[in-house]
């Protein structure tokens, strides 16, 4: 029991060391004026082709395909949340 204690602790401490990390990138570059905002229809775009996915591979193979499903309603929701940022095409 003590071991998966050690193990999750470690796993704990890697996700913050590099969130730090991260979060000072991307602090660093929001000053030097570098950072650019996310694509939100690239988000809406990947979420509709995992949204499918997860749903053959769940229904075909495993249950445990559920989280490209999840990860597929999350970028859809998070493209439509922002769909005034989206980038106009010009054609």
């Amino acid at each position: 029991m003590s071991e998966f204690i050690l193990i999750v602790i470690g796993i704990i401490s890697i996700l913050v060391i590099i969130g730090v990390i991260l979060s000072l990138i991307v602090w660093k570059k929001k000053e030097e004026g570098k950072y650019r905002e996310p694509d939100y229809q690239a988000f809406f775009i990947i979420g509709i082709s995992f949204l499918p996915i997860g749903i053959v591979f769940m229904i075909a193979v495993s249950s445990a395909f559920i989280g490209f499903t999840g990860i597929g309603l999350c970028y859809i929701a998070i493209g439509i949340a922002n769909k005034d940022k989206w980038k106009k095409k010009e054609f």
